[in-house]
């Protein structure tokens, strides 16, 4: 039968890789999910090491204004300036960070892949792996902590994520408590608004974190799930 003119010649089918190749080509593809997840763990520990530095000689400066003008007017403007740029600066790493967690889960996720991979090419290592070789919510907690006995709100609660909402939350309740007290609030109406923002931002922070987490098992079904 003639081909068409112009239409593009059938490539020949490719010959059946042996196992080798094969386990060259998923150990290149492991190691560059380590190299980025390396590098992408190394950012955003700058990020938060760069914010708390500039949150902290940020309010230092603040405390020296302060003493230099004796709290007037100008002072409380000040202050309430430095503030808000702390608040934005915290708000956009808490955001970086959040997705860093959903970037190390996939990098994790992809791995585990590769190691069922490998477990096809070689059933016989099984015994040797003690990461988790399942692309599933089991075998992400096996990766992230193989020895057993962890529980999922130690993991959470010493998450970067949480700390860095604790953080703004604490900046948030601070910024809004001055201001309140700039226009004139009593003390005492002040601080339970202040205290029940911070809250507030910090269950929302929270919640949205946890649903993050929930869509990546809703769109991403697993390939090597722990029950088969």
């Amino acid at each position: 039968m003639s081909e068409e003119p112009g239409a593009p010649s059938p490539e020949p089918p490719s010959p059946e890789l042996s196992p080798s190749v094969r386990a060259q080509l998923l150990a290149t593809e492991h190691w560059s999910l380590l190299a980025s997840r390396s590098t992408t763990q190394g950012e955003v520990l700058t990020r938060i090491s760069m914010f708390l530095t500039f949150t902290s000689a940020s309010l230092l400066s603040v405390a020296l204004v302060g003493n230099a003008t004796q709290f007037s007017d100008a002072f409380r403007a000040f202050a309430l300036t430095i503030l808000c740029i702390d608040l934005v600066v915290g708000l956009l790493t808490h955001l970086r960070v959040m997705s860093v967690g959903m970037e190390d889960l996939m990098y994790v996720l992809a791995m585990n892949r590769l190691r069922a991979a490998y477990l096809d090419l070689d059933p016989g290592i099984r015994p040797y792996l003690m990461a988790g070789h399942h692309d599933d919510e089991e075998g992400a907690k096996q990766t992230y902590y193989f020895l057993g006995g962890r529980t999922d709100f130690s993991q959470v609660a010493g998450s970067s994520m949480v700390f860095m909402g604790f953080v703004n939350s604490a900046l948030l309740a601070l910024l809004l408590g001055s201001a309140m007290l700039t226009a004139g609030l009593p003390t005492l109406a002040a601080i339970p608004v202040a205290v029940v923002a911070a809250l507030g931002f910090f269950g929302t922070s929270l919640v949205r974190g946890h649903r993050r987490y929930l869509d990546v098992w809703k769109n991403n079904p697993p390939i090597s799930p722990s029950v088969r």
